[in-house]
């Protein structure tokens, strides 16, 4: 765990120094749990966000987007249930003074002694060699199944005092697996409270006529509120899906892990209307469909995984997480819920307005019932980060820092770089450059050695490098050298977009999805 903190701290000074993620506000020392994104970051950022709305609204002919505004009706939270129950359980460590999620340290709790189970796995594995059956193992080893007892005891435990919001059964939890502040290393545990997580404002000019509202915590209710008008003037029929890029805000009191876990940041939500009765099988195929898009980026199957909700938010009848392995465990990156008629059946008790749909199969008017997919911006980017980031080591002893990014997602897709500051070369890549950055971001570098300018674009995870050098003006071919083999090939100028496009394309991508 220790190697694994200590990679995720170079992934977080990587993304400093090659202009992916700054401290917010850095030079007032910062807000906490609050970033920017650099010159690099938000071209990756933005790629990641064109990868999803192209799969959604490209990929599907029952799938359209709106963009929703941040302020909204207070009545809609009310509706929703985030202004009665959008809280978070949180208890203090009274030597440290700091407040942690209560929830958060029973599931990382749990999270150890899986670690425990696997560790004994590994070990045995590592031992009998080629002979080792796995699951006979786990079965028969006593300390496996000790530690199986003892996980699936607290997580029964665990599952009842969320489900039955017992926050006494959640302290005492606390209190029985002896878990201590990672700051203090003490028990001293206050009560546990619920917490509203959403931003309060005022919208009005004067103080009596000033109305409070909230930063919205989810994109999801601007879909809900708007739905039958965008079935109406696009003339959709069910099954039909609405896409929404946006900012959502809450007040994380726990907010660590870099940008895992912000007070403001950015999510990708889809809703899908469906038939009551329908739900089900809509939602086991999100999730397959989900899950595809995600390891169509070649990041490594193995570090993917759906985990399904022990408890259930109140408006949803199945809820699954697409969950990733980040260094500090997997976590989840995108949720699947099955939301049922809940939000549009309370906006329509809410407003007074009937908002239903009229099936001309079925000849009768209802609720849709509604299937979400919701994936968080700031965190499939971190997924992304942490997953290519490689300081690989190379023949004579050298060692590079290489981000193996997906190429369709790089924020520079090319480099040109003359090999020297003379002759004509600098020219002649300009020349390059201008043919090239139409289709795709293209970088000029000329300052330093060869050598040096190849590490800086491997730093920031451009697929490729282009030289321009002597040859170049006799034969009119350059070096094309590939990022993550570190080939190089001799190439004619006349081939360059077509060689590149068919790497860098989210058209790439998308093709894998169909």
């Amino acid at each position: 765990m220790a190697q694994q903190d200590d990679v995720f701290k170079k992934i977080v000074s990587h993304a400093k120094e090659y202009g992916f993620v700054f401290p917010s506000s850095e030079i007032y020392d910062g807000l906490s749990a609050v970033y920017d994104y650099g010159q690099n970051g938000v071209e990756l950022k933005n790629n990641i966000k064109r990868y999803w709305w192209d799969a959604m609204t490209l990929l599907h002919e029952n799938i359209v987007g709106i963009d929703s505004a941040i302020f909204m009706h207070p009545t809609i939270w009310k509706a929703s249930g985030h202004v009665d129950a959008f809280n978070d359980p949180l208890i203090d460590n009274r030597d440290s003074k700091k407040r942690y999620r209560a929830d958060v340290l029973i599931e990382e709790q749990i999270a150890k002694i899986d670690d425990k189970i696997a560790k004994e796995v590994a070990k045995a594995a590592k031992r009998f060699g080629d002979s080792f059956d796995e699951a006979q193992f786990r079965a028969t080893n006593a300390r496996v199944l000790e530690h199986q007892a003892h996980r699936d005891a607290l997580h029964q435990r665990f599952s009842d005092a969320m489900n039955a919001n017992n926050l006494d059964e959640l302290r005492q939890i606390i209190i029985d697996e002896e878990i201590v502040c990672p700051i203090s290393g003490t028990k001293n545990w206050t009560e546990v409270r619920q917490f509203n997580l959403m931003f309060k404002t005022e919208m009005g000019s004067t103080a009596d006529g000033s109305m409070t509202v909230y930063l919205r915590p989810e994109t999801a209710q601007g879909i809900f509120v708007n739905y039958l008008n965008v079935q109406k003037t696009g003339r959709m029929r069910i099954p039909f899906g609405i896409a929404q890029i946006g900012k959502a805000f809450r007040n994380e009191i726990v907010a660590r892990q870099f940008i895992f876990r912000m007070r403001e940041f950015e999510q990708m939500e889809m809703q899908f209307f469906v038939r009551p009765g329908e739900e089900l099988r809509w939602f086991n195929q999100w999730k397959e469909w989900r899950l595809k898009w995600h390891k169509a980026l070649g990041l490594g199957n193995e570090k993917y995984r759906y985990h399904d909700h022990e408890k259930l938010a109140h408006y949803a009848n199945a809820a699954t997480d697409i969950e990733f392995r980040m260094p500090f465990g997997f976590k989840e990156v995108e949720g699947i819920h099955s939301r049922t008629n809940f939000d549009l059946s309370q906006h329509e008790k809410y407003s007074g307005k009937k908002i239903q749909y009229f099936d001309p199969e079925l000849n009768e008017s209802y609720v849709p019932y509604v299937i979400e997919t919701s994936i968080g911006v700031d965190r499939m980017f971190l997924s992304v980060l942490c997953s290519s980031y490689e300081e690989e080591q190379l023949p004579g002893g050298d060692t590079r820092v290489v981000l193996h990014l997906p190429a369709p997602l790089a924020p520079v897709k090319c480099a040109v770089l003359p090999l020297v500051r003379k002759d004509g070369l600098p020219e002649k890549a300009r020349e390059i450059v201008d043919e090239l950055k139409f289709d795709f971001a293209t970088h000029y570098e000329e300052k330093d050695a060869i050598g040096k300018r190849y590490r800086r674009q491997d730093a920031i995870g451009t697929p490729f490098c282009i030289t321009v050098d002597h040859q170049t003006l006799e034969d009119n071919t350059v070096t094309l050298r590939e990022r993550d083999s570190m080939e190089q090939t001799r190439v004619n100028i006349a081939d360059l977009h077509a060689l590149i496009h068919d790497r860098v394309s989210l058209a790439s991508l998308l093709r894998k999805l169909r």
